[in-house]
């Protein structure tokens, strides 16, 4: 957006915010500055058909009444009512929550809708802040490149059409979807509506979604059927184990398995502590099995049912026969990105001045804390101030414009502003505004850990919102829903967690490795509580790793509070979480993978390098992992779905181990002597 056409836009809203009648176009024209100098009547015309639409498209509501009360032409103005901040008085509790439902929002699609959201809030006087209850950071990504295009669908009631591809499918499948909602399902999105080619309601994963979705304009807006439940819909997909499986594993290892096990019983130990134990093991299919136990290599095995061992024996066979070939060369990467239409708009310049002002009228601003909420340079803001200068009340007087200080802005960073009691009105939420705190409230009370909270105040926040916002936020915040999974144990760890933060004690857990088949015991000072994509962390300063760690709490095992208070390190501090909770490195390990149609989930569920499409349906995938084994385990998994191109060390080291594996279903008799479990690392 061009300086003059946003000087002109400004004035513009000025103007109509401060008329008490109906202006005519013609008047606009004489009277705004910026439209004089329009040559033509047809230019004139475009140009203020556009400035009217941008303005609407940033929730600024610009009527339209009779003008001339003798020709009954068109007059335009802006309703106060309309355009300011409705007001909102919060209790301290109720502040704090709606920072907290900000902060969900802050490294994903709309953080920057929640941050104005604040932004305007505070700048009413509202005590709002989104640095509060440190202890707990609650937080969605929205990494799909489809989410932008999906959440305006579902905000303006359109259909879209986008081609979608099941993980076992080759290629993908064109879809005219009417959108129902949005719903965040054990970390991953997914749009729950009407398929049109299919004539039934269906639910699509967001990352499964291939190039642009096309949200469509010129048709009826679509229609949510009455009493919908959108996560019931959506976890209808996932169904509870029928089956059980008979396993033998080794002691001290298959943590993952003895996790989920319904029953263990302890088999006879060597000298050494030794043996194997016995696993009734609950299963969806043989599929399903033979992909969970795959992992575990020569250290689990299957004993029944016979269908399940003879699956088994073809899986690891596949991996053993493979040849380990030589790393192929570079070939131009071509990202599988799913390159969608834009999503929900940031606050251009425009709308960036009109948060501004009422800001800065308020309280004391400085152009950094400016320039640090809006992602800018001082540079810019002392730009923005200056475009100020020369806007205000038709006439354009020195005694019209807004003043502003701009060699205190220079020199000492204070904002000065005056004479602008036009736009002293905070601008009302938009609808993107506030249904990013609606929904962030909404995972609040889904989280055990503001149980503490005084009751009903998450409700009361919510509703106080609506009320402010008025029916900006409406079904939008109602179409978008987030549910938390938990069971006993975690909801068990929550609770020790809690205890321990608010008595300021250490922790001892024994913690099942996410990378390897291990399980440690650890010492840990608690710094808080995160909760991202659905999963509870404890972040802590480790006493083994003498580092700051994230434990994620479905994952630890047994966990106790001890008699010792907690001491973090001085210069320790929490994550830096903007890039998410897995941190990569330099270091960590290159790992280029081969992936067949039915496993190109490996690419939606772990952060790849690089995903270069080849032919087929298939993908070669780069990642990098500080955790190597982690790969042999997933390439064990994956069986004849996935090849493990290089390093060539790593594919020699899995085909060694399917090879082990396999002797647990080729020997008659006493297949522990046969079996050598130290090659592949737990």
């Amino acid at each position: 957006m061009s300086r003059r056409k946003t000087e002109r836009q400004l004035n513009l809203v000025i103007c109509l915010l401060s008329t008490r009648r109906h202006l005519t176009a013609q008047e606009i024209r004489k009277t705004v500055q910026g439209y004089a100098e329009v040559e033509t009547e047809q230019a004139f015309k475009r140009m203020f058909e556009r400035d009217k639409r941008e303005l609407r498209d940033s929730g600024i509501p610009v009527r339209v009444g009779t003008g001339d009360a003798l020709s009954g032409e068109e007059g335009y103005r802006i309703v106060r009512g309309d355009y300011g901040l409705a007001e909102i008085e919060l209790l301290p509790d109720e502040a704090l929550v709606l920072g907290l439902a900000a902060r969900a929002w802050r490294h994903a699609a709309l953080g920057e809708a929640a941050a104005n959201a604040l932004f305007k809030l505070q700048a009413a006087g509202v005590p709002v802040d989104p640095e509060a209850a440190p202890g707990l950071t609650p937080a969605m990504r929205t990494d799909e490149p489809s989410f932008g295009p999906i959440w305006q669908a579902v905000r303006d009631r359109r259909p879209v059409l986008f081609d979608y591809r099941k993980p076992a499918q080759a290629v993908s499948e064109r879809r005219e979807v009417e959108p129902w909602g949005i719903v965040n399902l054990r970390g991953h999105w997914y749009v729950v509506g009407h398929d049109r080619v299919r004539g039934a309601r269906r639910v699509f994963r967001l990352s499964r979604i291939r190039g642009q979705v096309r949200v469509l304009q010129d048709v009826p807006e679509v229609v949510v059927p009455e009493g919908v439940d959108l996560r019931s819909v959506a976890a209808a997909h996932r169904t509870e184990p029928e089956r059980t499986a008979s396993l033998r594993v080794r002691t001290d290892a298959a943590h993952g398995l003895r996790h989920r096990a319904l029953r263990v019983v302890a088999g006879e130990r060597d000298g050494r502590g030794g043996g194997w134990d016995v696993l009734t093991y609950p299963y969806f299919d043989t599929p399903d099995l033979v992909r969970q136990v795959a992992p575990f290599g020569s250290r689990a095995a299957v004993l029944e049912p016979d269908t399940a061992r003879e699956a088994m024996d073809r899986h690891l066979a596949a991996i053993a026969d493979r040849e380990v070939s030589s790393e192929p060369p570079p070939e131009p990467v071509e990202e599988d990105a799913h390159a969608s239409g834009r999503g929900p708009r940031s606050a251009d310049r425009l709308r960036r001045l009109l948060m501004l002002v009422p800001y800065a009228l308020g309280q004391d601003v400085r152009v950094s804390e400016v320039a640090r909420h809006f992602g800018l340079s001082e540079k810019q803001v002392v730009s923005d101030l200056s475009l100020l200068w020369m806007c205000g009340l038709p006439g354009y007087t020195p005694g019209d414009l807004i003043e502003v200080d701009l060699d205190a802005a220079k020199e000492t960073g204070e904002i000065i502003i005056g004479n602008a009691e036009t736009l002293a009105q905070p601008l009302r939420l938009t609808a993107d505004e506030a249904a990013s705190l609606v929904v962030g409230l909404s995972l609040l009370e889904a989280l055990p850990e503001t149980e503490g909270l005084e009751s009903g105040v998450l409700t009361r926040v919510g509703q106080k919102l609506r009320r402010a916002a008025g029916d900006a936020v409406g079904s939008l915040a109602d179409s978008v829903q987030v549910r938390v999974e938990d069971d006993e144990r975690l909801n068990r760890n929550r609770l020790i967690c809690a205890e321990a933060l608010e008595s300021g004690r250490r922790l001892h857990l024994r913690h099942l490795s996410g990378y390897l088949d291990k399980v440690t015991e650890r010492d840990v000072d608690p710094m808080g509580v995160v909760v991202q994509d659905g999963y509870t962390f404890v972040e802590g300063y480790c006493r083994l790793r003498r580092d700051v760690r994230l434990f994620r709490l479905d994952r630890v095992l047994e966990m106790s509070v001890l008699p010792y208070a907690a001491e973090v390190p001085e210069g320790v501090f929490r994550r830096d979480l903007s890039e998410g909770v897995l941190q990569r490195s330099e270091r960590d390990t290159q790992v280029t993978i081969e992936l067949e149609p039915a496993a190109r989930w490996v690419t939606e569920d772990y952060v790849c390098e690089s995903v270069t499409e080849l032919s087929g349906g298939r993908v070669r995938a780069v990642l990098r992992t500080p955790a190597p084994a982690w790969v042999a385990r997933l390439m064990l998994r994956l069986g004849p779905e996935g090849h493990l191109v290089a390093p060539r060390e790593l594919a020699e080291e899995v085909r060694a181990e399917a090879r082990r594996a396999l002797a647990h279903y080729r020997t008659a008799e006493n297949p522990d002597a046969s079996v050598d479990t130290t090659v592949l690392p737990k």
